[in-house]
């Protein structure tokens, strides 16, 4: 009787257009290689995945199905897929990993069709895992596994440490691209004709409390050699003729000496990039690093404001020395080497009563605006709080009463309130009320309207211009009440928003 040995590994659909190529499965694949044998299914670059899958599980080769599952657009395909494979396939062991499993453990574990999680870096567990499974030993203590036993969850204890060894191995891409060719994840963006994505650290050292990533990397971070980058980045340009280069790093400017190192090795090589970064990080720059960085083609940098108000910062926990003035000190700065600043903003963090909310919102569109007269090139990506479990953050715990009750089943994420919940766009959190969303998003269209953002590559100047006229009263009037004329120009130019599917 033939033994499966081998690994499906999924990659469940995270955008509804432009498919970017899944280093976080790849890196698995990569742990795996020489090992034990695996086939990758990427749910961005399939219609319809389960098909496959079904035929690939059916092959009886396979003994292990891998899945990653990111908050947001993820769950919509793992979790019906994974229980579909469970209902099929009983004999097949699910694994899942990825922050929504580390944040919602039990659910998923109690699903009863996911056997093991695994938080974290997932390369060397999941190699020690699959050969206990296959060769039927015991469960091995590895870092980072979760699992139930007799109804107790199981938490091997966790890595307190990165190991460059295991996170910077070689990506098979080649194996990769016979099923999926290279042309997929080369997209036109704003950046380049040839953009693709690579990740080359891990972690972040600040303890922001509304962030999953402390959690699950302990305020720890690694990153790869900047000369070895720099290296890699250009044989990437040689092999696929890529113009342009996103970073998915969690926070890619941690150490300065590393970024001036990989940006002396590709200046000069017409390579266009972006990354996410810190405001307090980026402000003590030296202004020769951000010079090297321009010409090195650095286009934008991501960052986290949060919020422009110092008693906001405090009351979220978000780490690090990060003030107001510190967000608009750096939109100041990156202007003067054309870096645009990219800056996510988290409105509706809870108050103690509706007119303190309302007083918070208006308080961060003055700041927004304030920003965008320093420096107009500033993008403005917003979302609404939406907590973690344990992470319910109040300015005085004993002035409210609400609380949230994360679902308990892991099929409830699939209904349209978790949905919402999780994309941070529209979240029923108890101290949000209809009116403050729709101040927030009529903000967001005014906003949108006159300065859509440089990375939509659908817009021409004079649609930007029609926007932007239309919008300019209410903007500056700050009418933001039912602004249906902005809507229907957005709809009418087909309006591409960059801040929800990327580039």
């Amino acid at each position: 009787m033939k033994i499966a040995r081998s690994v499906l590994l999924f990659n469940p659909r995270s955008a509804n257009s432009k498919a970017r190529i899944p280093n976080s499965i790849l890196a698995v694949a990569a742990a795996l290689e020489g090992q034990f044998e695996w086939e990758i299914i990427d749910g961005n670059a399939e219609v319809d995945p389960w098909p496959i899958i079904e035929d690939c599980l059916s092959s009886g080769k396979f003994a292990v199905f891998g899945c990653t599952v990111m908050p947001g657009i993820q769950p919509r395909q793992a979790i019906p897929i994974s229980k579909k494979i469970k209902e099929q396939f009983p004999e097949i062991t699910i694994v899942w990993g990825g922050y929504f499993p580390a944040s919602h453990p039990l659910p998923v574990l109690k699903s009863g069709f996911v056997d093991y999680i695994i938080k974290g870096p997932v390369g060397y567990t999941m190699t020690e895992l699959v050969s206990a499974l296959i060769n039927k030993s015991e469960i091995p203590n590895s870092p980072n596994l979760m699992y139930l036993k007799d109804g107790l969850l199981i938490h091997s204890e966790e890595t307190k440490s990165l190991d460059s060894s295991n996170l910077f191995i070689p990506l098979p891409y080649e194996k990769f691209h016979q099923r999926y060719p290279a042309r997929l994840y080369l997209k036109e963006t704003w950046l380049g004709k040839r953009t693709f994505q690579y990740h080359s650290s891990f972690g972040c050292p600040y303890d922001c409390s509304f962030c999953a990533i402390p959690d699950v990397f302990h305020k720890k971070w690694m990153g790869m050699d900047g000369d070895l980058l720099g290296k890699i980045i250009l044989n990437l340009k040689s092999s696929y003729q890529l113009d342009a280069i996103e970073f998915s790093d969690n926070n890619f400017f941690v150490n300065e000496d590393r970024v001036v190192s990989f940006c002396e090795k590709i200046v000069g090589h017409n390579i266009q990039w972006w990354a996410e970064g810190r405001v307090d990080t980026l402000l003590n720059y030296k202004e020769s690093s951000l010079q090297l960085m321009r010409r090195s083609g650095c286009r934008m940098i991501f960052m986290g404001a949060e919020s422009g108000n110092n008693q906001t910062l405090a009351n979220i926990g978000k780490g690090g020395n990060q003030s107001p003035q510190d967000i608009l000190n750096v939109a100041q700065k990156l202007k003067q080497f054309d870096i645009i600043p990219e800056f996510s903003f988290v409105l509706g963090f809870p108050e103690p009563d509706h007119k303190s909310l309302y007083k918070s919102i208006n308080t961060e569109i003055r700041f927004i605006k304030k920003l965008k007269h320093i420096n107009s090139k500033s993008e403005i990506i917003l979302y609404v709080y939406s907590p973690l479990p344990d992470s319910i953050l109040t300015t005085d715990p004993s002035e409210t009463s609400d609380t949230i009750v994360f679902p308990d089943t892991l099929e409830s994420w699939l209904q349209k309130e978790w949905r919402d919940f999780d994309l941070r766009r529209n979240p029923a959190t108890p101290w949000m009320t209809k009116r403050a969303i729709r101040k927030i998003r009529n903000f967001e269209i005014v906003l949108i309207g006159h300065y859509p953002s440089i990375s939509n590559i659908n817009m021409t100047p004079i649609k930007r211009s029609i926007l932007s006229v239309f919008s300019m009263f209410r903007y500056r009037t700050n009418i933001f009440c039912a602004p249906i004329e902005i809507r229907i120009l957005l709809h009418l130019f087909h309006y591409y928003r960059p801040e929800k599917e990327g580039f």
